[in-house]
């Protein structure tokens, strides 16, 4: 495995642990040449899942877009990487759950939204306000008195 820091290809595996569903692998590595730290997860290739956007057009589903999302919502909250690491898992398994090739990114966005709303209240507000496209105080308002 290939050092984020140096670039050096060998690392030594110091830790490896199965997440709670069993979906992946997450290794904590140390480099041979730096001897930096560094984590890596490893899990199941699975077959290609389209999404498409409120546009029409279709791309690839792309894990990183949603945990990128996350990360946004969650930025200083008291939320854990290891909980955004889950959560974008069972999202994930979520949808290819659902047996299809093509999926509607209001399905994926759904599926965040019900998970960070069990985490965090602001962060899941965050989120709708980006996703449900908020124009106003009183966009927040309504979201905040339906939850």
């Amino acid at each position: 495995m290939k050092c984020p820091y140096c670039g050096f290809l060998d690392s030594q595996v110091l830790e490896s642990r199965v997440d709670n569903e069993h979906e992946s692998i997450r290794r904590r590595r140390k480099c041979l040449k730096c001897k930096k730290r560094f984590t890596t997860y490893e899990r199941v290739k699975k077959s290609s899942l389209w999404v498409v956007k409120k546009n029409g057009l279709r791309e690839p589903f792309d894990r990183e877009k949603v945990r990128k999302g996350i990360l946004k919502a969650i930025e200083k909250r008291p939320v854990s990487l290891d909980l955004v690491e889950s959560l974008v898992n069972n999202v994930e398994q979520e949808m290819f759950k659902k047996g299809r090739d093509e999926i509607y990114s209001s399905t994926i966005g759904k599926a965040v939204l019900r998970r960070l709303k069990k985490i965090d209240k602001v962060a899941w507000l965050r989120f709708a306000s980006v996703y449900l496209e908020f124009e106003d105080l009183e966009d927040f308002a309504k979201a905040i008195e339906k939850k």
